[in-house]
Parts: structure tokens; C-alpha cells; sequence
């Protein structure tokens, strides 16, 4: 099965920084997506809410801020919770897995600098290297 989202919007509010009770970061925040439209239709957006875990979320608490531009690629999640009133509720957000600047700076801003700044949950540990002739491999 395949549990995949990708988005790119404008962050509503500053990101929310916070940590659990064991000490883990996790940063909460709103975002922005215009959904498609025609010459002439008048514009809408989706508001998308996203968590970010440990190192991610303090890498969107501390280069984000409300308006700019993000990219996230993650997954979607829902819970399941009771209201004051005990009826059941769900919530659905999207947990980041990769979270990238989206917008460049105008000026004379490097632009090279800004599209390699990202962050990825996924740990270089996580591959290893392979060695040997690239003749041995089949395309």
C-alpha cells in the first residue's frame, strides 16, 4: 500500500515548537495550498494541517516563517479523539518526511544555495556503499 503526499504551500502561522514529555521535538503547523483553477474561477485554497518529528521539526521551527513558501513530502495520518461533549472526532494532518525551502530569495541571493537546503529524515546510515565495476550492472 502506498501512503505518499506531496504538497507545496504558504505556511498560515510561525511553526510551533514543542517538546514531549521524553524529550522529543515536534513542530505543528498550517499550510496553505491553492487548489487548481480556470481564467476566471476565483481561487481556493486547501488549509493542510503537517507535524514535524526531532530533527525536522526543529529545522522548520528555525528556518520558517509565516508566509513562506514549503515543500513537504510525507505522509497522512489520522486520530481519532473525543470532544468535551464525548462524541468521536478525527483528525487528519500529514507527518513530514522531507521538508524543503520552496521560495527563493529575489536579490542577489545565491539561488544554488537555497535549492540544496532541505532536510530528510532519512539517515545516510540507511544505505551502504557499493563497490565493483559498473560493467557488472544491468542498464
Amino acid at each position: 500500500m502506498i501512503n505518499v503526499v506531496v504538497l507545496t504551500g504558504r505556511l498560515t502561522a510561525d511553526p510551533e515548537l514543542k517538546t514531549t514529555s521524553s524529550g522529543i521535538s515536534v513542530c505543528s503547523f498550517s499550510i496553505a495550498v491553492e487548489r487548481r483553477f480556470r481564467s476566471g474561477e476565483e481561487r481556493q485554497a486547501d488549509f493542510i494541517n503537517i507535524v514535524a518529528w526531532r530533527a525536522s521539526a526543529e529545522f522548520v521551527s528555525k528556518y520558517f516563517k509565516k508566509g513562506q513558501m514549503i515543500a513537504i513530502e510525507g505522509s497522512l495520518q489520522s486520530r481519532k479523539y473525543q470532544d468535551k461533549e464525548g462524541k468521536n472526532r478525527y483528525a487528519y494532518e500529514v507527518v513530514a518526511n522531507n521538508v524543503q525551502f520552496a521560495d527563493f530569495k529575489s536579490g542577489g541571493s545565491n539561488a544554488t544555495e537555497n535549492e540544496t537546503a532541505s532536510f530528510n529524515n532519512t539517515s545516510s546510515s540507511d544505505f551502504e556503499e557499493i563497490s565493483g565495476n559498473d560493467d557488472d550492472l544491468p542498464f
